[in-house]
C-alpha cells in the first residue's frame, strides 16, 4: 500500500493541491484537546472562515476511524468535538491510529507530517510545543521541535506556549537550524503576550518575504520547516506578569496530580484558563485567528511563486 490508500482529500482541497492553489492546514488537538465545547467547534469554523476570506482554501488534518482526514466536513468536527475516545496523535502515534482505526487529532507534529505528504506547504496553529520547564529533570521535550527540523513545512504561530521554556525552546530550534522568523517583530512572542524577553533570528515585515524564504530554502535543499511568529493582537494580550504566575499555579497542581506526558498540555492550559476566568481561552481564540490570516497571506503569495 502506499500513503495515498490510507487519505481521504476533501473535493476543494483536492481541487487547491491539484491547480495549485494557496491552502492552510490547520490542526485537530484545538478542537479535541484544547477547548471545552462548543467554544472548540465555533473556534475551528471561525478559522477556517479567516483562511477562505483572504482567498486560501482551508485543511484541517485529523484522523478519523483511521482513514487520514486532509479537510474535515462540519459533522467530523462535530464528531472530533464531542467524542471522549478521540486520540491526541504525534508521530510516534501515527501508524498505530490509523493501523488499528481509531480517530485521533492531530498535534502540530503530525499534521505537519500529514501537510507535506498532502503537498501543502503552510501550516497555522496557536503555539508550537517545545523543551517543558524542568526539562532537565524531566526530559519532557515535545516532538513539534523535531518535526521543526527534519519537515518541509512553514508553521505560523504566537511563539512556543507560555507554558513552555522558552529559552530552552529556542535553543534547541537554534541547535537544530530551525530558522525563526518575528512577523513585523524582533522579540519572539510569548503565545499570550507580545513580549518573551527573547529575540527572534530574522524581523520580516511581509508575507511575500516569508514565501520567497521558504521558496529558496526548499528549491536549496535545505530541509527543514521554517517557524514563523506572529504576535498576538496588542489589543486581547494578557500581562506576562499574571500568565506567569497562573502557570506557575497550574504546574503546581500538575505535579499534585501527577500529570505527565501528553496530557499535561491540555490540563495547563485548561486550569490556567480557569486560574484567569476564562480571558486565556478568549487570547487563544483571537491569536489562532490571526495566525490563520497571515498564513492565508503567505499561502496565497507561495502560491505564486515560480
Amino acid at each position: 500500500m502506499k500513503f495515498s490508500d490510507y487519505l481521504d482529500v476533501q473535493p476543494d482541497v483536492e481541487e487547491a493541491i491539484k491547480n495549485g492553489e494557496p491552502i492552510v492546514a490547520l490542526e485537530s488537538t484545538i478542537i479535541s484537546h484544547g477547548m471545552p465545547y462548543p467554544k472548540n467547534i465555533e473556534t475551528a469554523m471561525m478559522v477556517e472562515e479567516t483562511v477562505r476570506s483572504n482567498k486560501a482554501v482551508p485543511a484541517t488534518i485529523a484522523i478519523i476511524n483511521g482513514r487520514l482526514k486532509v479537510g474535515l466536513t462540519h459533522e467530523e468536527i462535530e464528531f472530533l468535538a464531542t467524542n471522549d475516545e478521540v486520540r491526541k496523535v504525534s508521530r510516534r502515534d501515527l501508524a498505530i491510529t490509523v493501523s488499528q482505526k481509531h480517530s485521533g487529532s492531530t498535534t502540530v507534529a503530525a499534521t505537519m507530517i500529514i501537510a507535506k505528504l498532502a503537498e501543502i506547504a503552510v501550516f497555522a496553529t496557536g503555539g508550537i510545543g517545545g523543551v517543558h520547564r524542568g526539562a532537565e529533570k524531566t526530559l519532557d521535550i515535545s516532538a513539534d521541535l523535531e518535526e521543526l527540523a527534519n519537515t518541509n513545512v512553514c508553521v505560523v504561530c504566537a511563539g512556543a506556549k507560555a507554558i513552555l521554556d522558552i529559552g530552552l525552546t529556542l535553543e534547541y530550534l537554534e541547535t537544530k537550524g530551525v530558522p525563526v522568523i518575528g512577523y513585523k517583530t524582533t522579540e519572539l512572542p510569548a503565545f499570550y503576550s507580545s513580549e518573551s524577553g527573547f529575540d527572534v533570528d530574522y524581523k520580516i515585515d511581509s508575507a511575500l518575504e516569508i514565501a520567497e524564504i521558504l521558496k529558496t530554502k526548499w528549491s536549496l535543499g535545505v530541509d527543514g520547516g521554517v517557524l514563523v511568529t506572529n504576535p498576538i493582537p496588542v489589543g486581547y494580550e494578557l500581562e506576562s506578569s499574571i500568565m506567569n504566575e497562573a502557570i506557575n499555579q497550574a504546574i503546581i497542581e500538575a505535579e499534585k496530580e501527577h500529570i505527565t506526558g501528553k496530557k499535561i498540555t491540555p490540563f495547563l492550559l485548561s486550569k490556567v484558563s480557569e486560574i484567569t476566568e476564562g480571558k486565556s481561552l478568549d487570547a487563544n481564540i483571537k491569536l489562532i485567528q490571526n495566525n490563520a490570516n497571515l498564513a492565508a497571506k503567505i499561502a496565497l503569495h507561495y502560491s505564486k511563486q515560480d
